[in-house]
């Protein structure tokens, strides 16, 4: 295969729920490949390309390792790619609560928090 329509291959990999949103996204300037800004959603994504997406206050980074005519379960989505995001920062103190005084338990939170070496 030459090469597959990108907002195809985002709805096969399962990266968007839907192909009129991965459209959108792209069109949006949402989505590059091998870091060039993608505007058409007919560019051809290859097999060794990187994609990277920013969508829902989540970045994804991904090269492109097979392609699917047609959108399949989850495990066959998975080998479609190589998952290159960087890992989720932890939380590292917990939310405050509004308004009324810290619980026994947000309390406890605080105190495992203020304990920590640094």
């Amino acid at each position: 295969m030459d090469g597959q329509r990108l907002d195809k291959w985002l709805w096969c990999a399962r990266l968007t729920r839907t192909r009129t949103l991965a459209s959108r996204l792209i069109e949006a300037g949402k989505v590059r490949i091998n870091g060039e800004r993608i505007v058409k959603a007919s560019r051809l994504v290859r097999v060794g390309d990187v994609v990277t997406g920013a969508f829902l206050s989540r970045l994804f980074v991904v090269r492109v390792t097979g392609a699917s005519e047609r959108r399949g379960p989850a495990s066959l989505a998975r080998t479609l790619y190589e998952d290159l995001s960087p890992a989720p920062e932890a939380v590292t103190e917990p939310p405050p609560r509004k308004g009324a005084r810290p619980t026994k338990r947000d309390r406890r939170h605080l105190d495992l928090f203020r304990d920590e070496p640094f």
